[in-house]
Order: C-alpha cells, then structure tokens, then sequence
C-alpha cells in the first residue's frame, strides 16, 4: 500500500476533530510511524502531510494560522459530470456497474490524469484547450470520434510573452503557419482488446488538425502492444505517449485542482513522478484540413472558442493562456 493510502487509513484514527487541539508536525510524525509499513523519512511524511491538508477529499486539514493539524471533518463530495468518463471509459459505464465508489474512483483517475498532461503540456510549450461540451452526459455518443480530450496549441517559437512577439509576426509576414495543432486523446490504460478502438478513435478525433497523438497514463509494459501501436504509427501517423505511471502511483498524486496549481516546486516534484515513454512519433501535416473541420464545426460551439483564441493572439502578436 503506498503511503499517501496508509497515511489516509491511519490519520482519522489519529488526528484530533477539533483545530484547537491540532497536533504539531513532529508529534504528529512520530504517532504515524508506529502504525506505517516502511521506514519513511521526516521530510517525505511532512512532504505528505502538506499535500494532503490541501486536499479536500483527504482526512487531514491544516489549522488557517499557526502550526497543526486536526482531522477534516467534511464529507468527501461525489464528483458529478459525467463527461470526461464517458469519454475516456470509450462509454462503457456498465463496466462500473452501479458501484458509486467505482464510478468515483475512475472519475477522480481521469481528472488527476487531465490536469497531469495539462501541466506537462505547459512546462513543454504547449497551450492546452480542453473539450468538454462534446463530451456531456447528452451529448451522442459520435462525438467520440469526432473531438479530442484536448487540443495542444505548439507556438513553435512565439513563446507566451507580455509585448508583441517578433517570430509570430515573421511568420505572418513570410505566410508561415504560426501554430501546429495536435489534438490529444486521454486513455488511463493500453490493453490487448481495446487498443485498435483507442487508436482509431483518436485518429478519427484527430484528422483536421496538424497531428494527433494518443496519451495513456499507465506504463506499456507489454512489448507486442508497444510493437503493435508502432505498426499502426507507421501506417496511419498517429503518435502514442505513455505517461509512465502505475495505478498506485495515479492514485497517490494530489487533488486536480492542486496539480492545475501547484507551485513551481510541487509541480517539478509531481513531473519527477513522470516516465514519458514516446512509443511512437506523432507524422505531422503541414496544413490544417479545413474541409474536416467545417463538417464539425456546428456539432460543437467550442470550435469557434479554439478559433477565436487563436485569433486573438494572432491579432494582437501576443501568446495568451485559454481562460
């Protein structure tokens, strides 16, 4: 069991109800490591104290001022929407069956997942846009193979900057495409039934922008499915990414809205965790197919948003974040 789970097992049992008697980081240290499995060092139990208190789902809270800790008292909330599950589970929600706690869990693996590749995506130069109105509960089903999870904008070169930036506008000048589009689709695991779906729904996803690739969060430790995605690669283009992660180690990252914004610190603590893995080089296109694009353009208002952003920084010479 790693420690993020244990300290969640042992903490309520622990940690006081009442923030006035909140035990002092050391106590608090040397109570937990009689009940730990595993010789763990102050620093990595403080480390998890701290990310943990930011945490609303965990049992530990940290007092607003002073030092301390005291047990969060607050039920965890469900987590509602349902449609980056219905995207990244390729809809087959009779899986989980009518296990809330199930349904919770692959939800809460599917946003830690997301915020991940949105951070890693913006350390690299990569402004993300997520999709999310294709994906709602009342949305059809088709719409899987029509958008990606999310779309990286690659500047290449006119990086994010507070005045006009001179290559975006050398580009302008020279007819040069200013941006490439990647569209990305999420999965949480590679496997030998599902992983030609996989493939091809996010090649579909992917045909009116610059390149696609297809990003899974478990490591592909299976040779012949790594094999299998590069012969795929070869032939159609598409790009496939491995994050590097096991379940334990998804499970045991922070909250997503903690990971959208950590600190520098933390965020560069959170991608030591990472073992990217480019099982195969996304084939890019030099144009954007403009044809493929305006057949979806009505199924979802979100295209316009993409554009209109991309407009904007166009306009103005300046690279801007999507708010």
């Amino acid at each position: 069991m790693s420690l993020r789970n244990q300290l969640n097992t042992v903490l309520p049992d622990i940690l006081p109800a009442s923030p006035k008697e909140a035990i002092k980081g050391t106590e608090l240290i040397r109570l937990v490591r009689m009940r730990l499995d595993g010789n763990y060092s102050d620093a990595s139990l403080r480390y998890h104290f701290s990310i943990m208190s930011c945490d609303p789902g965990s049992a530990i809270a940290k007092v607003e001022k002073g030092q301390g800790y005291y047990r969060r008292t607050a039920a965890v909330p469900a987590l509602a929407g349902a449609q980056e599950l219905l995207s990244m589970t390729q809809g087959r929600l009779d899986d989980l069956g009518s296990n809330q706690e199930a349904v919770d869990l692959a939800m809460l693996r599917v946003k830690k997942f997301r915020a991940i590749v949105h951070r890693w995506c913006e350390i690299n130069g990569r402004q993300p846009f997520v999709f999310r109105e294709p994906f709602k509960a009342t949305s059809p089903m088709g719409n899987l193979w029509k958008f990606p999870e999310v779309m990286l904008v690659d500047w290449e070169g006119a990086g994010e900057e507070d005045s006009p930036n001179a290559v975006l506008r050398l580009k302008q000048t020279l007819s040069l495409p200013p941006f490439h589009l990647c569209a990305g689709r999420l999965r949480i695991q590679a496997n030998i039934h599902t992983f030609r779906e996989d493939f091809f729904q996010a090649l579909s996803a992917s045909v009116w922008a610059n390149s696609g690739e297809l990003f899974y969060a478990i490591r592909i430790d299976d040779e012949a499915l790594n094999e299998a995605f590069r012969k795929l690669n070869a032939t159609f283009g598409l790009g496939v990414t491995s994050f590097g992660l096991s379940l334990e180690q998804l499970d045991d990252l922070p909250r997503p809205a903690h990971i959208l914004n950590a600190h520098p610190r933390e965020t560069e603590a959170l991608m030591e965790r990472l073992d990217i893995n480019r099982v195969a080089a996304a084939h890019t296109r030099p144009h954007l197919d403009w044809a493929a694009l305006d057949a979806i353009r009505n199924d979802s208002e979100e295209v316009d948003k993409l554009f209109n952003w991309l407009s904007e920084s166009l306009e103005s010479g300046i690279t801007k974040s999507f708010e």
